[in-house]
């Protein structure tokens, strides 16, 4: 492969520490109870007697005010060849009570711009990397399983990459320069990585790849695209989790999204249903919607209400940009319209039911002030 040179541009990078974070988010199950995950992570680490099983790593950011805590974990793993490099020896999993695990593979990054770019391409839909994180999942839900309701792994996968730029050092015009002045003149290069597109992007094009930026400091900048972020900080923990939170939070919303279109279409059915005229069924048809809208707001109230940021305005607004980035809101929308309209279904259900139940009983009453003539005129004649 050739990599691309990006002469239009003055200003070089070299970095000398940093990462490259794959994350991978799958929906498991319904919802996990995670304290009955912990005692299984625990009895499966003290069983093991330390031949490669789950570990606990570190707790949540300061920050972070999540209800409940996620459990985050570390496994062994053989290292995945990519772009000159390979992933590290371990992989990390983030669990979460709503029923989402996110993935997490890291590379180390050395070199300049255009290094960055070959590990943004490699990392790209890259079937290895998906295709272990699938075998890695599976074992470890065959651990939890007993910790998870109604466990399914969704066909849905959302990827982010992460590249956190540590140390570095940036030139322009073979001068040293601010953050700023570089970011200024290697826009090219930048978009190129967050797209992951070696192919000259249009001026259109780059201009939104680089559309939201957040910086604290002169020394420190956030670019967060939707299938990427470089975040140029020599401590990106924090913002590496609200990244991932925010990942996992898009693959929960696309997950709920095309199971609401299948919750509607059984409603819409049942609504439409002729056995429903019978009683028994009917009920059942109720039952059935509402327990569809009951499953179905929890999720949504469950993955919305995990995460508070606290204390840290910074970090909340990374966290808004990047909900913007991956159009979170208007996920958040369709989400609510088709709950609502799961809502009306069960309206009409039950309404229609009631009408009915009440004709039933005027052909009771009817039946009743019937009998009650028939057995009045019985009586006069004998």
């Amino acid at each position: 492969m050739t990599l691309p040179h990006f002469s239009i541009s003055s200003a070089t990078l070299t970095v000398t520490k940093g990462r490259a974070i794959l994350l991978l988010a799958f929906d498991v199950g319904f919802s996990i109870d995670l304290a009955a995950a912990d005692r299984l992570l625990a009895k499966d680490a003290a069983s093991s007697e330390g031949r490669g099983v789950l570990q606990r790593i570190r707790r949540s950011p300061r920050y972070f005010a999540y209800n409940p805590a996620p459990l985050r974990v570390a496994r062994p793993a053989s290292p995945i060849p990519l772009a000159n490099t390979s992933t590290a020896h371990a992989i990390e999993a983030t669990i979460f009570d709503f029923g989402a695990v996110s993935l997490s593979y890291s590379l180390p990054i050395l070199g300049t711009l255009p290094d960055l770019l070959h590990i943004s391409e490699s990392l790209y839909e890259n079937e290895s990397i998906l295709a272990d994180a699938r075998a890695r999942l599976d074992e470890l839900l065959t651990l939890l399983a007993p910790a998870i309701r109604q466990p399914a792994i969704a066909p849905i996968v959302e990827d982010y990459a992460i590249f956190q730029i540590e140390e570095s050092s940036i030139s322009l015009d073979g001068s040293s320069c601010t953050l700023d002045n570089f970011l200024a003149s290697a826009r090219a290069p930048l978009a190129a990585i967050l797209r992951a597109e070696s192919t000259p992007l249009s001026t259109h094009e780059i201009d939104d790849a680089l559309a939201s930026r957040l910086s604290y400091s002169t020394t420190d900048a956030a670019l967060i695209d939707f299938n990427a972020a470089i975040l140029f900080d020599p401590t990106p923990a924090d913002a590496t989790a609200a990244l991932e939170f925010a990942n996992v939070e898009l693959l929960e919303m696309r997950f709920l999204d095309d199971r609401l279109d299948q919750s509607l279409e059984t409603a819409y059915t049942l609504l439409q249903s002729r056995g429903s005229r019978r009683f028994a069924i009917h009920d059942r048809a109720i039952a059935r919607v509402a327990q569809l809208q009951a499953d179905n707001t929890m999720l949504f109230e469950g993955v919305n209400n995990a995460l508070k940021l606290l204390g840290d305005q910074h970090l909340a607004r990374l966290y808004r940009l990047a909900t913007n980035r991956f159009h979170l809101p208007e996920w958040d929308q369709s989400v609510l319209r088709k709950l609502s309209t799961i809502d009306s279904i069960y309206q009409k259900l039950a309404d229609r039911a009631t009408v009915r139940r009440m004709e039933i009983l005027e052909w009771i009453i009817i039946l009743l002030i019937a009998f009650e003539i028939v057995m009045s005129l019985i009586d006069r004649l004998f």
